[in-house]
């Protein structure tokens, strides 16, 4: 996994993180790559979610990055793995 991206806002009452992630499965015998796509996933965090804004910027990264993991496996569930 490569991140592309991870936007986090510098302030705000509502925090969204956008995350941008590339995912490889290689084959290790033949070395060949036989999943490779880009995740693009967000995190939002409500202005009541905690008083600090850091709190609600750390928070709106690790949705984003759990968001981004999901997606993620839901798409190599589907994927054709075989080469």
């Amino acid at each position: 996994m490569k991140v592309l991206k991870l936007d986090v806002p510098a302030f705000g009452f509502s925090f969204t993180t956008d995350a941008i992630a590339r995912y490889e499965i290689v084959n290790r015998a033949s070395g060949e790559i036989i999943f490779n796509q880009k995740i693009t996933s967000i995190g939002e965090v409500p202005a009541d979610y905690a008083f600090a804004g850091v709190i609600r910027a750390r928070e709106s990264v690790n949705r984003s990055v759990r968001n981004n993991i999901r997606l993620f496996l839901e798409a190599i569930k589907t994927a054709d793995l075989v080469e």
